[in-house]
């Protein structure tokens, strides 16, 4: 393990002191808990990102798009647990 040095405001240092008592951690269990989140979401928003581009570009090569309110009852029913068929795409009208 590597160490890192952050340097922090009075201010929030005692709020990431008070944050980790709450929580009964140490302020460094804490911070790297609070990082490590962080840098989660960011590859899932990247990840998104790269998915939506993706999708786009099909999109665009094909023309065929699933419409909104089927694919919408599509996740609700499987969400309740149900196996509905998935919708099928259709050719955009332009």
């Amino acid at each position: 393990m590597r160490t890192t040095t952050l340097l922090l405001e009075e201010q929030l240092q005692a709020r990431i002191a008070a944050a980790a008592e709450r929580e009964g951690k140490t302020a460094h269990a804490f911070m790297a808990e609070a990082i490590a989140r962080a840098v989660e979401r960011s590859e899932s928003d990247d990840e998104f990102q790269r998915n939506s581009e993706e999708r786009l570009a099909e999109l665009q090569e094909t023309g065929k798009s699933v419409c909104f309110d089927e694919a919408r009852a599509y996740f609700e029913a499987t969400a309740q647990g149900q196996r509905p068929a998935r919708p099928s795409a259709r050719q955009l009208s332009g």
